[in-house]
């Protein structure tokens, strides 16, 4: 993959730092963390034969949802190449070696979503995610994100400018009038049996 990368976001996880967080963040109580998150957010969906998942890092997620759509069609887009090897080595999904700004695909997925990415994304680049996302979707779209009501860059692991926080959700609904809210929720890092990062989930469905 070429790397003339649009922002210092990108070049930051497919570079070192992105391959520390390959190595940080694995195993199969996170897998089951993401088991009883999925468990919720689809609850209300109706059944899904295929998912793209935007930002993938190792599958983690996608490995959850492997077992409770056992039938569904995966399929990943990842800048980091350490983290697309693993995803090419586990083998459930067709794998995208690309920047989310340079994504593009000719078909469409039911379930389209991004955990934990659109938080490091350039805000000045979200509306062209958001936009990706909404046309690589034909049904349902997933938003698993810290959430804050109005739009605040906070430090990550001694960096400035790597994480934003803002309603992810809301400013696609804006975006796009045709999609609406039929879910949403929040995970906490307590929870004695599924602890997650404190994120609020949102499912939100093509009209």
């Amino acid at each position: 993959m070429a790397e003339n990368y649009k922002t210092e976001q990108e070049s930051f996880w497919a570079g070192e730092f992105g391959d520390e967080y390959v190595a940080r963040n694995r195993g199969e109580v996170l897998v089951a963390s993401n088991l009883h998150l999925f468990s919720l957010m689809l609850a209300r969906a109706m059944k899904i034969k295929s998912v793209l998942e935007v930002g993938a890092n190792i599958g983690l997620n996608l490995r959850a949802l492997e077992r409770l759509l056992p039938e569904a069609d995966l399929a990943a887009v990842e800048i980091n190449k350490n983290a697309v090897q693993e995803l090419k080595d586990w083998g459930g999904a067709e794998v995208y070696h690309s920047s989310i700004f340079d994504f593009s695909s000719s078909r469409q997925w039911e379930f389209v979503f991004a955990s934990g990415v659109l938080i490091h994304i350039n805000p000045d680049m979200l509306p062209s995610v958001y936009n990706m996302m909404y046309k690589a979707s034909n049904r349902y779209i997933g938003i698993v994100e810290y959430y804050n009501p109005t739009p605040v860059s906070i430090p990550y692991r001694g960096h400035d400018d790597r994480l934003f926080k803002r309603d992810f959700a809301g400013e696609m609904m804006d975006l796009f009038p045709d999609l609406k809210l039929i879910d949403y929720g929040f995970v906490y890092h307590r929870d004695s049996n599924f602890p997650m990062d404190d994120s609020n989930w949102f499912m939100l469905e093509k009209g």
